[in-house]
């Protein structure tokens, strides 16, 4: 049996360089090509990391791409995920990997029909500190969760992100661009959805760029930008999320979730680290379990620090799950479902009535310590 398996990226823009960077930390996983629309990004990313430059279609014909990831923008996320299904190989998208539950199922009886994988990000919540979370409830630790608060809120991509149109487009917007990581996190460690409502608004309509090299134009807004949604889970917790880019500032924690026996403070779920704290009843619990877990441990300076970033590892876990045989964990159901949840969240805030989720999906095995660090190349 095959010890990696050859992937391929299609998208050559800001996020695959974070793929390509980080990919060499694991086991399972290969990077060998990568192509664009523009060649001259594929070709620019091609000699960045000493992999080959393809066309798209040349790419899907390569004999030594197992798997192939779509990091192109969302509104062809469906169509590009579907022509390497076509081609027989693996998909794993970035999130969300499809706008619609339609989208998602053609993409499944493709899948089912050749015997192939479709993964999808993120792949935060396999952070060491979204793992202690999922430890500390599923050791009861909390109790049973009955309700909680999350709050994702600032004031836009366009001050820092070179090219910020598609932000601000139908596929986008907080709950679809930065909603997955609450999301997904939140069925990781609550379970699935059973219905959601919502209350969604458009302050502005235009936003002008401040980043470089563009500052001072203006581009259209045509997504809500400010959404309140409410979410009742299948266990029967209730928890708030509240997504906005009409926010300068705000003193929320990033994600409470109130149990029987305590209350579980988690921290910004679009990283894998981060400070996670406890309450047992009343009283505060300064000391948490000892937990070395390896997507914990801060390994890149970023301009507010030091912080751990193991993306990839869901690509990784996918690989090494087609090579044994057994479930990866950021599959298409979850994806899937947390797609629902989102869209369901913009539908609620279009009509509003309360949407109640047609998928479910199981919640992902843990990824403990040890099975983190078996995905790890060098294991020390």
């Amino acid at each position: 049996m095959a010890r990696k398996l050859g992937v391929g990226v299609i998208g050559c823009g800001n996020i695959s360089a974070a793929y390509f960077r980080l990919a060499p930390l694991f086991r399972g996983i290969e990077m060998r090509a990568c192509a664009d629309i523009n060649i001259k990004a594929a070709k620019a990313r091609a000699k960045e990391f000493s992999l080959r430059a393809e066309t798209v279609e040349d790419l899907l014909k390569a004999d030594d791409i197992d798997i192939a990831v779509n990091l192109t923008v969302p509104a062809v996320h469906y169509e590009v995920s579907k022509a390497i299904l076509d081609a027989g190989k693996h998909v794993y998208s970035e999130k969300p990997f499809v706008l619609s539950v339609k989208e998602g199922l053609d993409l499944k009886k493709r899948a089912e029909k050749k015997g192939l994988r479709i993964g999808s990000a993120p792949d935060t919540f396999l952070g060491g500190a979204h793992q202690l979370a999922r430890h500390l409830i599923d050791d009861g630790k909390v109790g049973r969760v009955t309700s909680g608060t999350c709050f994702v809120m600032s004031h836009g991509m366009e001050h820092w992100h070179p090219n910020p149109d598609f932000f601000f487009q139908p596929g986008a917007g907080p709950v679809l661009d930065i909603g997955p990581y609450y999301v997904t996190n939140l069925i990781q460690l609550v379970g699935p959805v059973r219905q959601v409502a919502a209350v969604a608004t458009m302050p502005a309509t235009e936003r002008t760029i401040l980043s470089k090299p563009r500052a001072g134009e203006k581009i259209p807004v045509n997504t809500p930008t400010t959404i309140h949604a409410i979410l009742e889970f299948t266990s029967g917790a209730v928890v708030t999320l509240n997504t906005s880019w009409d926010v300068w500032v705000h003193a929320h924690q990033p994600m409470e979730l109130y149990g029987e026996a305590g209350t579980l403070f988690v921290p910004d779920p679009n990283f894998f680290g981060g400070e996670l704290s406890y309450t047992n009843g009343g009283k505060a619990v300064k000391k948490l379990p000892k937990w070395e877990h390896p997507f914990g441990i801060e390994n890149e300076k970023h301009s507010h620090g030091m912080m751990a970033n193991y993306r990839t590892a869901g690509l990784a876990d996918m690989a090494l799950a087609i090579l044994e045989d057994r479930p990866h964990r950021c599959s298409m159901e979850m994806a899937l479902h947390a797609v629902e949840v989102m869209t369901g969240i913009l539908k609620s805030g279009e009509t509003g009535k309360f949407v109640a989720m047609q998928t479910t999906c199981e919640r992902p095995a843990a990824l403990g310590v040890k099975e983190a660090r078996a995905l790890l190349a060098k294991r020390g």
